[in-house]
């Protein structure tokens, strides 16, 4: 088998409406498709970023909590490239997101920082 590219990635969260704003007004994702499932009480968001990738935010009654930390099994992030590492820690910090400061991965030698979605989702922005 041979793996071409990620299809998309799915993210859970509590608070549909809050979590709409984040990643589309906030982090400036585009809207493909909002659907409701009524069978399920829940909403599924596609979200694009550039032409190839893609975000699904479901929205569940009462879904249990994600362990941030201590860092738990499993999956830890979900990273973003950005062309400017410092236009887009200001941008995120006037729009009243907190990040951490801005560290130099000491592998490739670029640099990087973290700051997290409505739910501690722990999300990266890493310099191109």
């Amino acid at each position: 088998m041979k793996l071409n590219k990620i299809h998309h990635v799915a993210i859970i969260c509590s608070d549909y409406k809050k979590s709409k704003y984040f990643y589309v007004n906030i982090l400036g994702l585009k809207i493909i498709k909002e659907t409701y499932r009524k069978e399920r009480d829940s909403y599924k968001l596609d979200l694009s970023i550039d032409k190839d990738y893609q975000i699904e935010l479901f929205s569940f009654n009462n879904p249990p909590k994600r362990l941030s930390y201590p860092e738990a099994t499993g999956l830890r992030h979900l990273a973003f490239e950005v062309s400017n590492i410092n236009e887009a820690v200001k941008e995120l910090n006037d729009k009243g997101i907190v990040t951490e400061p801005i560290r130099i991965d000491e592998i490739t030698g670029k640099k990087f920082t973290f700051f997290n979605d409505p739910d501690n989702l722990p999300l990266e922005i890493y310099e191109k």
